[in-house]
Formats: C-alpha cells, structure tokens, sequence
C-alpha cells in the first residue's frame, strides 16, 4: 500500500515521433517525483523500443526483459503478473542507490526484448486496466510510457482508461514534442487531427472535454537565450523572427501557452548519454543546473492540482 495520502495519478506520456525526448524526459521526471518523498512506478508500454532499463542502467533490461516475464507476455494472458524491477536494487550506478529516499519505492515494468508491437484487442485492454488499477493502489504516481505515433499502445492506454476500473481515477496525458516547426505540427496532429488523440478518445467513450483537459505539452530541447547567440546581425535577427513565428504556430494549432505544463532546455549531456540527471552530475559539471530545475518544475507541476483544475 502506498505511504503517502496524495491522491495517486496516473500520467500517460505520448508523442507523434520518436527521438523528442519523451522516454529520458519521463525517466527523469519519475526520478525527480521519487525523490521528492512519492512511490513511481514507470510502466514501459513503448513496445518496439522498450528501453527505460537502459535509462535506469539496469544491466540485463537495457532493451527489456526475457521473453514470458515482461508486459508483451502479461498483455497477451500468457503471465499472470509481469515482472517488477526495483530500481534501487537493481541499477548499476552507485550514486543512484546511494541517494535512494528512505522508504520510498521506484519500480520499473519492463517490456520483453524483441516483443515488438502487437494489435489492440479486449484482453489487453482488460489486463491493462487491471494492472495500471492494481497499481494505482500501491503507488502515488504511475507513469506509462507509450510507443511514438498512433500506436496499440495508444489505443490500448484509451480503452483501459475508458474501462470502469480507470474511469473515476485521476490521469494525465503530457504530449512531448521538440521545439521545432515540424514537431509542432506533428503533435498538433497527433491532439487534435482526425485520427488523433482526442477524436480517437472520444470513440472509446471518453468525454472529449474532460479529456482534453487532462492533456498538457512538453516542450524539449528548446534553446536557452545564452545558447542561440547568433554569429551575426543578420543571423540574429533570423533567429527571433523564427521564435515568434513557432510561438504563433504552436498557439494557432492550439498547442500553445494555455496547453503548456513546462519544457526542458537542450542539455549537452543528454546529447551524448541519455541518462537520469542526478544532483551529482550537477556538482561536478557535467551537466547544467537548468536541467534539474526544469525536471523538477515539470514534477511539481504534475501533482500541482491547482495548474490542473483551473479552467482552462
């Protein structure tokens, strides 16, 4: 049972493509929450490229666990429970058990290597439902990581949530997308096009309004001020004119401002090693304070009901 009274949260992270960050921002984000005193459990339903293990430096688990113990096999009704890793135990970096919270659980379910992507059907879905409930009773945050796109991930998570065991209970959708023109339009796409997030919820049952007031952006890797110093005048002014114009992009796709929970800054450790940020790294350089400041802001806004609840 969970050791806190927090209202326990279900957190979905999506994206249209791969490589925005989604996966290494949701780690982080889970770490962070953790150790702010919560139970995590960060469940890996990127089913073609279940690699949180390796985000976890969990030898063993880098691309998932054996065939018959992870999700693939729990999802499809061959296992009655899929494997849990305790991430305190189980990790090879030091600094990370050492700074571990006392009483305080992270718990990874991991995918199974080579599983690969599998069709929606009802029994994943009521296996899913069971499992994310199951969960939400020992845990004060779930994280769910989804394969990219408009997957069976994404339509698996949809009809679990839809089901009578999630439908009451508190969820979060956060959208990940790179600060770029065609990311923006991608993730816009994947909100609120016609095969999208929102209309597809809405045909599992969901109410589309209260659904979308459930989602939020996450914007990565977007350039701090002191990083686009431009070579010249005229590359400087380009800049700005491109700032403005993704500002007025992201807000005429209506994923702009009012639909924004944070966003993370390019961090050149991440470039070459993508990784957990520990406050380690932080002290002895190696990567920038900013980082860390907005991870923790992004999981202080999660669990923050006011930014929520207030009409949006």
């Amino acid at each position: 049972m969970r050791a806190t009274d927090l209202d326990p949260i279900l957190v979905f992270a999506t994206s249209d493509k791969g490589g925005t960050g989604r996966s290494v921002t949701s780690c982080n984000i889970a770490y962070r929450l953790w150790m702010s005193g919560l139970d995590v459990a960060y469940v890996d339903f990127d089913f073609g490229s279940p690699t949180a293990g390796a985000l976890f430096e969990i030898s063993g688990a880098e691309r998932g666990v054996t065939e018959g113990s992870g999700l693939h096999s729990y999802l499809s009704g061959a296992i009655n429970e899929p494997v849990r890793l305790n991430v305190v135990r189980e990790t090879d970096r030091t600094e990370l058990r050492r700074d571990a919270p006392r009483g305080r659980s992270l718990v990874l379910l991991p995918g199974e290597i080579g599983g690969g992507e599998f069709g929606y059907d009802d029994v994943s879905v009521v296996r899913a439902a069971t499992l994310l409930g199951q969960l939400m009773t020992e845990f004060d945050v779930v994280i769910v990581d989804l394969s990219a796109g408009r997957s069976a991930a994404l339509d698996i998570a949809l009809g679990a949530t839809a089901s009578a065991v999630l439908s009451n209970r508190k969820r979060r959708w956060l959208v990940f997308h790179r600060w770029t023109r065609q990311h923006v339009l991608a993730a816009s796409g994947l909100v609120h096009g016609p095969h999208g997030i929102l209309a597809t919820a809405a045909a599992r049952g969901h109410n589309k309004a209260a659904f979308q007031a459930s989602m939020r952006c996450v914007r990565t890797a977007v350039a701090e001020s002191d990083s686009t110093r431009a070579v010249d005048s005229a590359q400087d002014t380009w800049v700005k004119v491109q700032a403005e114009a993704l500002q007025k992009l992201a807000n005429k796709e209506e994923i702009g401002a009012a639909m924004l929970l944070g966003q993370t800054p390019i961090e050149p450790m991440l470039q070459w090693r993508e990784q957990i940020i520990l406050d380690n790294d932080v002290g002895a350089r190696l990567a920038n304070p900013s980082t860390v400041d907005a991870y923790t802001k992004l999981a202080r806004h999660l669990t923050d009901p006011a930014i929520w609840d207030s009409s949006r």
